[in-house]
């Protein structure tokens, strides 16, 4: 018997975009499979009038508050309302926060949005970006000693989006298709700068990512029994295990793998190789 399913209020205060406190609240809620959050984000808070609206939305929905605010007289009002209302909050950022001055023995700039600076390191990100989406399922293939990571594989093993996760690190990643009896592009056997990693899953659950891509699409463009059929993707994970084999390169198998983690064992890999 499945159990119900209880949903809770979970309030996210920003003075800047929001990801980190979402990133922390996600992570936190994923623990609990009997709860499900109803995510309330208010992000660039930076004045009283503003905070003072959020807050009354909070008592119309009382929950859980987790917040990121770098003003400390703004925070301050933030515990005092919660308090207040009885509800929990916590300040995300301030542990850490603490952390770092004792260690570093300084205290902190307390700089709203500090992490989203216009600096270099946010140009390259840009830059990987741009790269990746321009070589995403072979395109291009013969500025292919350009990128920092080319993933090989046959349909549906998350190539496309792996890569735009890897890129949105400052990676720049392109992508390769595997087709069953079709050659790979031969530049890649000469590559010298790029990691090459090939992505593979179970036969089952490739086939039911295509099967629902079919659900969604349609299926008058390709051989739809052929493109599901696990004997038939199974004869291509071979032929891609073959291709990375032949040329050494590592294999991941993406099959339990969320996005992240198949970019961490990448990343991994990518940092022995240097």
């Amino acid at each position: 018997m499945q159990k119900h399913q209880n949903f809770f209020h979970l309030h996210l205060i920003s003075d800047a975009t929001g990801e980190t406190l979402l990133a922390a609240g996600r992570a936190a809620s994923a623990q609990y499979k009997d709860a499900r959050a109803i995510e309330h984000i208010y992000p660039l808070i930076r004045t009283e009038k503003q905070l003072s609206a959020v807050l009354d939305e909070i008592d119309d929905e009382p929950g859980i508050v987790l917040y990121t605010i770098v003003d400390q007289h703004l925070a301050a009002l933030i515990d005092e309302k919660c308090a207040a209302m009885g509800l929990p909050c916590v300040s995300v950022l301030e542990p850490v926060l603490t952390v770092f001055q004792s260690y570093l023995g300084t205290p902190a700039g307390r700089r709203v949005g500090a992490q989203h600076a216009l600096d270099a390191e946010y140009f390259r990100r840009i830059d990987a970006l741009n790269f990746t989406m321009e070589h995403d399922d072979g395109q291009l293939p013969s500025d292919i000693e350009e990128a920092d990571v080319v993933l090989v594989g046959i349909s549906r093993t998350s190539k496309t989006p792996t890569s735009i996760y890897m890129a949105n690190r400052g990676i720049k990643t392109a992508n390769v298709p595997v087709v069953l009896g079709v050659p790979v592009p031969e530049i890649l056997f000469s590559a010298k700068t790029p990691l090459i990693v090939g992505l593979i899953a179970s036969a089952e659950r490739i086939s039911q990512i295509r099967q629902n891509r079919l659900l969604g699409t349609g299926s008058g463009f390709f051989d739809a029994n052929a493109y599901t059929d696990r004997g038939t993707i199974a004869e291509e994970l071979a032929y891609a295990r073959q291709i990375c084999t032949r040329h050494g390169w590592p294999v991941i198998d993406v099959t339990r793998r969320s996005i992240e983690e198949t970019a961490a064992a990448i990343l991994a890999l990518l940092a022995r190789s240097r």
